[in-house]
């Protein structure tokens, strides 16, 4: 029987570099569709929206960081230690701004102010801060805005990044820029906001979120 000899070509090194290119650059695309982008501190697409109940439902913590104030004719900043639960809040203010140590409270719509002159009463955080202290934060809708979310039952316009996270929300005549955002018990939550009414500029940097019960740990 006749023997058949076969035959193998070997392919051009050029064409053959030119396949393992086209492979490579495939095996890239595929890694790349799989992975969703993300900003330096991990934020993704869908993170927001897969958490925005679980941050409704976050109604009890303590925030520790640092406000600082700008007017025409101030510059300065505080320290914030503040206890946040539904029906009761507790904010420590110490610092230049504070004018000292002033612990603010308030329990079902009764607020007072406590420092070295005394403790004082209003029916308004926001009148209280302002009587003694001479100016104010706006606390009756912050536990909202330093989460991300809108206040109770009023107008609002909020603005997305391209991440779906809020970037800018205008509010009871504030207007609130979202900065950079931290990872606490599985959340993305605002780790710096500007907020601004009028010729008032507030800045809030979070130095650290803890859950009910940490505090003093």
């Amino acid at each position: 029987m006749p023997t058949i000899a076969s035959t193998y070509i070997t392919p051009h090194p050029l064409r053959r570099a030119s396949r393992l290119a086209a492979c490579a650059a495939a095996l890239l695309l595929a890694g790349c569709a799989t992975q969703a982008p993300q900003d330096e501190s991990g934020r993704q697409v869908g993170d927001w929206d897969a958490q925005e109940d679980r941050v409704n439902d976050f109604d009890t913590w303590t925030l520790v960081g640092k406000a600082g104030l700008r007017t025409p004719d101030d510059n300065t900043s505080a320290n914030l230690d503040w206890n946040q639960h539904p029906h009761y809040f507790r904010m420590l203010i110490s610092g230049p701004f504070g004018g000292g140590r002033n612990v603010l409270e308030g329990r079902e719509g009764r607020f007072s102010l406590s420092n070295s002159e005394g403790r004082f009463e209003a029916e308004t955080p926001e009148a209280l801060m302002e009587e003694q202290l001479g100016w104010a934060l706006p606390v009756s809708d912050m536990p909202d805005w330093v989460r991300g979310l809108p206040g109770d039952d009023k107008n609002y316009q909020m603005e997305s990044d391209e991440f779906g996270f809020p970037s800018h929300l205008a509010q009871d005549g504030w207007e609130i820029d979202y900065r950079d955002w931290e990872q606490f018990a599985g959340m993305w939550l605002p780790r710096r906001l500007v907020m601004n009414y009028d010729d008032i500029r507030i800045t809030l940097v979070v130095n650290e979120w803890r859950a009910t019960g940490e505090e003093g740990q």
